[in-house]
């Protein structure tokens, strides 16, 4: 579909999709409860001759006069050996198709589909398709259709009085214990379509069901404990399986993304040095809509009078009025550079009239804005659910390329609509308009042999390229910094892969060659010649603090940013001995304080002991020097990358920070981790790994909003929690005989629950200013994560998301598929 048509035609879906392997499943989330009955059939009466049902029921009695009832397992073996004949009167199987909805569907109102069932059971031979269609079992589900009983009356009749009373209530409670079985799988597969644990209310409901199931009586349980292991039995996976692996089937979900088409590029050979690509073949972008002017109850008013904008001019006004309310509008930067930029899309007869902000009268616009949130915020789910469609829809139009013939998800496919920069940190050009971008501004990259993306009606390309060199798609320059804009693949795609694969290899040859170069930067601080000196200098912070090495910027096109080489005499301060820290008792010599502001205008803040040596040269450097000199004026980083190559093939200063990031969480993983602590405590000393890093990197965040209120809940759980572990704790002193060992039970689960509430809440904490995930996205070699979730038996989605497994699929399979421990 072409980037035109995009926008007027839509597919339509399917309630069942594909999982790859031509399995349809269905999108109500029903899959993991089909599949698990299908593992799991129930045997129902309806599916034998009334014969075999009266052998079946001899057999029975007669095993149950030769040995105690207590056993339990003269029932489960007749289970298995029972296997159910295919009914061969017509006139039953009709019934049997035409029964009553109650028969037929789930407690999740699950209609399976007949044909389907019917295929697999000629495939497999198995019962009938009712066992593979129901979801839930009542004691009206084994009893013979209606046909059946017309025309066997007397027969039912005396076979159920050939049940003895202990073996109804065998079957009663099975029945009841299937059912809530399959109650809590439903449960599971929908709480896992929204997240990956459980709510509380989930939690306590499914904790109540099995305090009711503890309270039978000790046959009772020895009963069940024996059925439970002769299912196990029964169900145990083909030698070809894994035993481990034998556990529900994943959720809908997960299926579909285990189905994904994986390019396994780290397995083929490399292309020649700068080609990125031999194909290419996408959509191009998919561009911001057009303004929809403001209703004509809505005004704009101006020194007190109402005033009808032209619709540029009136665009812009309601980008105003989106920061009205925040500190933006308060700022006179801000005021004065929208105020520039708006007039010059006004008419000539709007900037005669429109000269002063403060005259302007936004307040309806505000109104409007806020009404159309709020009805936005009570769309129904139908509604939801359309715009969630026509967004999927964009997805699968303009969001994948082909790439040498393999299908890759691009990042960025929306062009950003029009509006204000804001900036970061008192930019100096906040209040500028970001103009709209029009298919005249983008410049389209695809290959030779493609077809090349069309532009919308009306519109042409600035330019069409076929340069296999670089990896964008599409490029435009933005209006208000001037900087070229990108339209490129996704994180997960081999473009973004390889490279990231070569940073981290590039970090791991710098291991082994750090130890000469460290001694080489040493001997440098000495050296006679001033240029030297310095690079020797700034190399040492590079190294260990891991600073960025910081580009010469333009005051008036960007915040005041700095990093090593272009520090100033402002950003340090020297004390020949100082407290590190407020809390420290004692002070260190040759004290270095750094205060600038970094990347993101996020202020970096330190206090290091430094080298004597190291000391001195910042004195020498610093001399006849005044605040906006540079304190290494002799050095910028060209030349500081140019040395490092010397040093060292592909070498810059962003590998120092990549193999400083990596080896200090490999060394606090190996400080840090017990084998003995359960899953919490190790995800607990991998986040405090992970802090050191965030730390070196000085990857900070700002407390959110809702920090507080969030660990107030969790205080009131950990209190909640105490008082049950108190309770339960009385209980196990009172227990006596078999409730001994319920209690016992019950106690240890209680306490192991605080527990991980208590590590909950310890990390929350201590994490609540440290941004842990930029470190473990961009700086830390993802093989030492995987590495360790191995060798430690850590679930890996408890350590990455979902973004950082398809990232670094290279990485998990490298490191899954070898025996090898992964070592920096």
């Amino acid at each position: 579909m072409s980037a035109v048509d995009s926008h007027h035609h839509h597919n339509h879906h399917n309630n069942h999709h594909s999982n790859g392997n031509g399995t349809v499943y269905d999108s109500n989330g029903n899959d993991e409860i089909k599949q698990e009955i299908k593992e799991e059939p129930m045997l129902s009466d309806d599916d034998v001759t009334f014969g075999e049902m009266m052998k079946k029921k001899e057999k029975k009695s007669k095993k149950n006069k030769r040995k105690a009832p207590e056993s339990g397992e003269e029932e489960e073996e007749s289970e298995d050996d029972y296997k159910p004949e295919k009914r061969k009167s017509s006139k039953n199987g009709k019934k049997k198709a035409g029964g009553s909805e109650d028969e037929e569907e789930s407690e999740d109102d699950y209609k399976p589909e007949k044909k389907k069932s019917k295929k697999n059971n000629k495939k497999k031979g198995k019962a009938s398709s009712e066992e593979d269609d129901d979801d839930d079992y009542s004691e009206e589900d084994v009893k013979p259709p209606k046909g059946i009983q017309e025309d066997t009356t007397t027969s039912t009749a005396s076979d159920d009085t050939s049940m003895t009373e202990e073996e109804k209530k065998k079957e009663r409670k099975r029945l009841k214990k299937e059912k809530k079985r399959l109650e809590k799988e439903n449960r599971k597969v929908k709480e896992e379509e929204g997240g990956d644990a459980y709510s509380d209310e989930i939690k306590k409901e499914m904790m109540e069901e099995e305090n009711s199931e503890n309270s039978d009586d000790d046959d009772g349980e020895k009963k069940k404990k024996k059925k439970k292991k002769a299912k196990a039995e029964k169900n145990k996976p083909s030698t070809s399986t894994p035993a481990k692996n034998n556990k529900k089937e994943p959720s809908k979900k997960k299926v579909k993304e285990e189905q994904e088409e994986i390019w396994e590029w780290w397995k083929e050979e490399k292309k020649p040095d700068g080609v990125k690509w031999n194909t290419l073949q996408h959509c191009g972008p998919l561009f911001a809509p057009a303004y929809i002017p403001l209703p004509d109850h809505v005004h704009f008013k101006y020194n007190g009078h109402r005033m009808k904008l032209s619709p540029a001019a009136e665009e812009c006004a309601t980008f105003y009025a989106g920061v009205v309310n925040h500190e933006y509008s308060s700022q006179v930067q801000f005021n004065t550079n929208f105020m520039k930029d708006w007039r010059k899309l006004m008419t000539s007869g709007e900037r005669e009239k429109i000269t002063d902000l403060a005259k302007c009268d936004f307040t309806h616009i505000v109104e409007y804005q806020n009404e159309q949130r709020e009805i936005r915020k009570a769309m129904t789910k139908e509604e939801k659910a359309k715009i969630k469609e026509e967004k999927a829809q964009e997805v699968v139009d303009y969001g994948i390329a082909i790439i040498d013939g393999h299908k890759e998800k691009i990042a960025n496919f929306r062009i950003e609509p029009p509006g204000v920069f804001r900036g970061r940190g008192g930019h100096p050009k906040m209040g500028f308009i970001k103009k709209r971008i029009v298919p005249e501004d983008v410049i389209v990259n695809c290959g030779k042999d493609s077809v090349i993306p069309k532009p919308p009606l009306g519109h042409k390309w600035k330019e069409v390229r076929h340069d296999n060199t670089v990896s964008w798609l599409c490029s435009w320059t933005e209006s208000v910094l001037g900087q070229n804009k990108y339209i490129m693949l996704n994180a997960s795609s081999k473009i973004k892969g390889s490279k990231d694969y070569e940073k981290y290899e590039t970090a791991r040859r710098l291991k082994k060659k750090i130890g000469g170069i460290r001694e080489r930067y040493i001997a440098d601080w000495k050296s006679k010649e001033m240029r030297i000196r310095q690079r020797a200098t700034a190399l040492y912070f590079i190294d260990k603090l891991a600073l960025r090495a910081g580009n010469e910027k333009d005051v008036d096109e960007s915040a005041d940013t700095v990093g090593c080489c272009s520090l100033r005499y402002e950003h340090i301060k020297l004390f020949e001995s100082a407290k590190l820290q407020e809390t420290d008792k004692k002070e260190k010599e040759f004290v270095v304080e750094f205060d600038f502001l970094g990347k993101d205008s996020i202020r970096y803040f330190n206090r290091v002991a430094v080298e004597k040596r190291v000391f001195k040269n910042l004195k020498l450097f610093m001399e006849n020097k005044k605040a906006g000199d540079d304190l290494f004026d002799r050095l910028d980083t060209a030349t500081l990358n140019e040395h490092l190559r010397s040093l060292m093939d592909g070498l810059t200063v962003k590998v120092f920070r990549t193999y400083n990031a990596s080896i200090t969480l490999q060394e606090q993983l190996i400080k840090l981790t017990n084998p003995d602590d359960n899953v919490a405590a190790k995800i607990l000393s991998y986040n405090r790994a992970n802090r050191q890093v965030a730390i070196l990197c000085n990857h900070q965040r700002a407390v959110s909003k809702g920090f507080d209120e969030s660990m107030a809940k969790l205080e009131q759980k950990i209190k909640d929690k105490k008082a049950e572990v108190k309770e339960a704790e009385a209980a196990l002193k009172s227990a006596r005989g078999a409730e001994k060992e319920k209690a016992q039970k019950k106690y240890d689960q209680k306490k192991e629950q605080l527990k991980k509430l208590k590590i909950q809440r310890t990390d929350k904490d201590e994490n609540k200013q440290i941004a842990l995930g930029t470190s473990k996205l961009n700086y830390i070699d993802p093989r030492i994560t995987v590495a360790w979730c191995k060798k430690f038996e850590v679930p890996l989605e408890r350590v990455f998301t979902k973004t950082h497994r398809e990232k670094f699929r290279w990485a998990i399979d490298m490191t899954m598929t070898t025996d090898e421990e992964f070592v920096f």
